[in-house]
């Protein structure tokens, strides 16, 4: 039987997108199920959550199911995941008997683990959520590591709600100024889901230094391609907020300073301007905001843009609970089906 995970959205075509989102919608509707019952998942927290624990605790709750936390490292044994390796550091046991013996207990699997930030050719690879998936046999959910598959859905289903059909509509995915260099995972998959929903999508940061990973931008050109919109990059800020449909903002690192924080700072400092603010949306063509959270206020956007009513951030937010119960009743679903053939 071949397992199903939801690891990136890219790995899931256009219409079984559609499908995820129009289950969540129906979650969101009517919340209470039993398409869990009698099963369960492990959440694998590498790093610290709220959003996304608390709505796949209730989620799997909502739909009859039970969630089991686990934080490796603190509450549960420390994990090695390099092949081949003499385990005499910290780790006490390897992924490959963590992953099979939790597929044993266990119907899914969701991994949250962030890069090292120390050398992004490593961290592109996806080692931690990848080796899950190689060794279990349930599937495996992304919680978050260099992209944030769970978010993308909330945030496309929040969109959704707001103007219905997506095609068409102006949508800028802008950096902003944060005091540290972030992860660039949701900022990767917000221009995946964008694109492939068919917006035009303008990806506007600071300098050609803040350009997402080349995989990214092909997946998003060939997204585009496929489903009629577009995808540009922008370093103008009025050139890109003017006329614009949505703004979704987020912070990330440059890459090519990838592990060398302090050489990117000077550049970070001097774009504090990137703030997202009432000046910036007058531009737009009574655009939408939204943001993953959590967000640093008057830092990344003013007060008076959060507290806006075109600001979306909190529906987005609402919607991880929804999405995430059609991820894991698909999953569970799909996984039922295989064994009956």
């Amino acid at each position: 039987m071949t397992i199903r995970h939801f690891i990136t959205t890219q790995d899931w075509s256009r219409a079984e997108i559609d499908a995820l989102l129009e289950q969540a919608a129906a979650f969101k509707r009517s919340p209470a199920g039993n398409q869990l019952a009698g099963k369960s998942i492990a959440l694998m927290f590498f790093n610290p959550s709220m959003r996304t624990r608390t709505s796949f605790e209730l989620g799997a709750f909502q739909l009859g199911g039970h969630a089991v936390v686990l934080s490796p490292g603190k509450d549960a044994w420390p994990i090695e995941f390099e092949v081949g390796t003499v385990m005499d550091g910290e780790a006490e046991e390897h992924v490959a008997e963590v992953a099979r013996v939790l597929s044993r207990y266990v119907d899914l699997i969701a991994v949250r683990a962030f890069p090292k930030f120390k050398d992004w050719s490593v961290d592109r690879e996806d080692r931690v959520i990848k080796a899950f998936a190689r060794y279990a046999t349930v599937p495996v959910i992304n919680m978050e590591t260099i992209t944030h598959p769970c978010q993308e859905l909330a945030h496309a289903l929040a969109l959704k709600e707001h103007f219905g059909d997506l095609r068409g509509k102006k949508y800028v995915l802008t950096w902003t100024y944060h005091p540290k260099p972030l992860n660039t995972a949701v900022a990767n998959s917000a221009l995946l889901i964008a694109t492939k929903l068919g917006m035009d999508v303008t990806l506007l940061c600071p300098t050609p230094d803040y350009v997402l990973d080349e995989r990214y931008m092909a997946f998003g050109e060939q997204n585009a391609r496929e489903n009629g919109g577009s995808l540009r990059v922008s370093h103008d800020i009025e050139d890109a907020y003017r006329g614009a449909d949505a703004v979704y903002a987020k912070s990330w690192g440059a890459l090519p300073y990838f592990g060398r924080w302090d050489q990117e700072k000077p550049i970070r400092e001097a774009h504090k301007h990137f703030i997202v603010d009432e000046a910036k949306m007058a531009l737009t063509n009574h655009a939408v905001f939204s943001h993953c959270l959590p967000l640093r206020r008057n830092v990344k956007a003013t007060d008076a843009v959060m507290d806006a009513p075109y600001c979306i951030a909190i529906d987005e937010a609402e919607n991880r609970l929804h999405v995430q119960k059609a991820v894991m009743a698909t999953l569970v679903a799909q996984t039922v089906a295989g064994k009956a053939t």
